[in-house]
């Protein structure tokens, strides 16, 4: 935002000559580090990186969590990790590089086939990785690899050492070695580490596209994790609906609830992040969180935003939907109705292949900025495959954000989430969120036509719909879904859920 000075900025104008900033170099990546010492040289001051200063002073630090990981079977993978090591290899090669240096833990688990559960709704465990032409080091913490799982990375060349191991096996770097590393990633400390005489090649990690791209067997399994998804979802939409003005209900209560419908669900392993539940005024706040005492009570009026997600087996979820409890204000239901506008057009989208997300983001911006408003983020990220939930290099953004690395040419095989939205402190806040993945349309002497898929299977509410504001094309679109998301979850419900369904998915 305007106005707004950013913390290298702020350190810029409050050091003096020969004063010191100090930082744990294990807990900053290198390119922020290498941009403070610049800045800090230009005011005659240095840095200093090799002291953990907190960790004297902090008596009852928590300790890093290292739980058992676990192997993720080639049903889910769709690849092996040996044909995933050779891709990268060539890479490293096409690089000129002899060594890759690896800390993003979501590529480490994708590269490995691996999962954990170190970081709260994150499958990943905490680890570094270091490879060459011939063998793969994995840095775990004690007793995350056992001894069956380290069995089973032998075949692949693939030795387990101490966590913290890293820092002294990157000494020991070959001199005039090549080393592949993303400084955007990878910490202060570790740089640091590599001796003067390596050549340093720093780039994207090349494990961030391939992962991006879901394989078939990806592709197939989401689509099934969304079905389920779609239910619970679904199913919240039933009680919420039945509940409101009936039974006592805060924010809380709501987000225990859809959590609970998920956590039933075959193959659930965890929700994607915290499910957020805002009602009325506190869904301004985009990542708000509802407090377990004193959260807001539901009426039968205004809006209840639930931003929420799992991982299930076969894939990872993220949808967003905005309910009207009961009455609300013509600019409340003027602003919902450009916002499910901007959704669809965006997932109905063609467009030729080398687009990015920014050429893209006016088609679900566009309502909205038709009305001179605006949302203050991104239309959407990339969804990671039982790891991230938000994951590089695909996104929906106006302009570019180069540290959120979101605006890579649009792929087909990525999952990319469309979740445009309005937000007006102390007032109210909308969003309408599904997934899409983007396909191959058609080639011709145009070049290659590229569109998405939407996989998200969940009714939209149309109560605070302005029909007045659609085109046929929008009521083609907000029926299509309709009827997309019917079909999927029909076979799943009868009785009474069956016929709410029918009625929520009625075309208009």
């Amino acid at each position: 935002m305007e106005g707004v000075i950013k913390p290298d900025e702020f350190i810029k104008d409050h050091v003096s000559a020969g004063s010191v900033l100090g930082f744990d170099g294990r807990c900053v990546n290198a390119r922020y580090a290498e941009k403070l010492k610049k800045n800090l040289a230009e005011k005659g001051a240095s840095l200093k990186t090799d002291e953990d200063l907190v960790g004297r002073i902090w008596t009852e630090r928590p300790s890093l969590t290292f739980r058992p990981a676990y192997d993720w079977p080639l049903k889910y993978a769709g690849k092996g990790r040996d044909e995933k090591l050779a891709f990268i290899r060539e890479k490293m090669k096409e690089a000129g590089c002899d060594v890759h240096i690896l800390s993003a833990l979501d590529n480490i688990c994708w590269l490995l086939n691996l999962r954990g559960n170190d970081i709260k709704h994150f499958p990943v465990l905490q680890s570094f990785l270091l490879m060459d032409m011939e063998k793969v080091t994995l840095f775990a913490g004690k007793g995350a690899i056992g001894s069956e799982l380290e069995d089973i990375l032998k075949k692949s060349n693939i030795s387990v050492k101490e966590y913290s191991d890293v820092y002294g096996d990157v000494l020991k770097l070959s001199e005039g070695c090549s080393v592949l590393l993303d400084k955007n990633k990878v910490n202060q400390k570790i740089v640091s580490c590599i001796p003067k005489e390596c050549i340093i090649k720093d780039a994207q990690n090349p494990e961030v596209l391939p992962q991006s791209v879901k394989n078939e067997t990806e592709i197939e399994n989401t689509r099934k994790a969304h079905i389920k998804d779609g239910a619970a979802v679904f199913e919240f939409m039933y009680l919420l609906k039945n509940k409101i003005g009936k039974e006592k209900l805060t924010e809380k209560d709501a987000e225990k609830i859809i959590d609970s419908l998920r956590a039933e669900k075959e193959g659930f392993m965890d929700l994607s992040f915290d499910t957020i539940s805002a009602y009325k005024e506190n869904a301004a706040c985009m990542h708000y969180s509802a407090a377990e005492e004193g959260s807001a009570y539901l009426k039968p009026e205004g809006f209840l935003l639930v931003d929420s997600g799992a991982h299930y087996l076969e894939g990872t979820t993220d949808i967003t939907r905005t309910y009207a409890l009961g009455p609300l204000s013509k600019k409340e239901k003027r602003f919902y109705t450009a916002v499910l506008i901007g959704c669809l057009r965006l997932a109905d989208a063609k467009f030729l292949y080398g687009c990015k997300g920014i050429n893209l983001d006016i088609l679900a911006r566009g309502p909205v900025w038709d009305m001179c408003a605006d949302y203050r983020c991104g239309t959407g990220h990339g969804v990671g495959y039982c790891l991230n939930v938000h994951e590089a290099p695909n996104g929906f953004r106006w302009r570019i954000v180069s540290e959120r690395n979101d605006s890579g040419v649009l792929e087909a095989g990525q999952i990319t989430s469309d979740e445009p939205g309005y937000y007006e402190d102390g007032a109210f806040g909308i969003r309408i969120e599904n997934e899409i993945l983007c396909k191959e349309i058609e080639k011709n002497e145009y070049g290659t036509f590229m569109g998405f898929e939407t996989i998200t299977y969940a009714p939209i509410d149309l109560e605070p719909v302005v029909t007045d504001m659609l085109s046929k094309d929008d009521i083609r679109r907000i029926n299509d879904y309709h009827k997309l998301v019917y079909e999927k979850l029909s076979p799943l419900f009868e009785g009474e859920k069956l016929e709410y369904l029918r009625k929520v998915c009625k075309a208009i």
